[in-house]
């Protein structure tokens, strides 16, 4: 059976068993995926020095990904040294940033990245540039507040994020919407058919590019 190996940037191990469960929803009978937490770093992702010290940790698990994976999902919305790793190991590698942008901007759209730490807002936009699609997206809003407060309070964080999701539709006319961040996928699952256009779930995205790669698409 091939194996994905979902890597959690973070050093929080609880966020790394909840984005594998996400991940193993969608995921081929046929495929099993495992969670791997960076040894050292930040416990959340919140600003750009945090993003450059998990891109060490990331790096730093190369040759431990090159014996236990068949692919890797890098599981923080700023795609820490995904690119590098992706250079280093002969197997499928994606961020999960780059994935939800690639589905989103299928057939052109326009999209819209909704997140909860607002000091990543200009890494994000830059990732879309990174992989060619600056241009279908349309802006990155972020909640306000210390995002591992928000993160602790369940309601809140989905109200202010559906608000600015319609904010991105209603304003800046998105097509789609991303809901940025790997342990956010409840809240995309509850914004479903509540935006008006289609909610993208990053860590599922990741699932979809990853098993497509290893010849087992995701029928479901």
């Amino acid at each position: 059976m091939a194996r994905i190996v979902l890597l959690n940037p973070n050093t929080t191990a609880a966020l790394t068993d909840l984005m594998v469960e996400i991940a193993r929803e969608v995921a081929p009978a046929d495929l099993s995926v495992e969670g791997l937490t960076v040894p050292f770093g930040p416990p959340l992702i919140t600003c750009e020095l945090e993003l450059e010290a998990a891109a060490r940790a990331v790096l730093s698990l190369a040759p431990v990904l090159a014996q236990r994976a068949d692919a890797v999902i890098v599981a923080a919305f700023g795609d820490p040294a995904a690119d590098a790793l992706a250079t280093m190991l002969a197997k499928p590698v994606i961020g999960i940033a780059e994935a939800a942008m690639r589905i989103a901007a299928s057939g052109g759209r326009r999209f819209v990245v909704i997140t909860h730490t607002g000091q990543l807002v200009a890494r994000m936009a830059r990732r879309a540039r990174e992989i060619g699609l600056g241009a279908n997206c349309v802006g990155v809003l972020a909640t306000e507040g210390d995002p591992a407060t928000l993160m602790a309070n369940a309601a809140a964080l989905e109200s202010a994020l559906k608000m600015l999701a319609h904010r991105g539709v209603e304003e800046l006319g998105a097509e789609a919407v991303i809901v940025g961040g790997g342990p956010l996928g409840g809240v995309a699952k509850r914004l479903r058919g509540r935006v008006g256009v289609p909610v993208i779930e990053a860590i599922p995205a990741a699932v979809h590019h990853v098993a497509a790669a290893l010849g087992r698409p995701v029928t479901r």
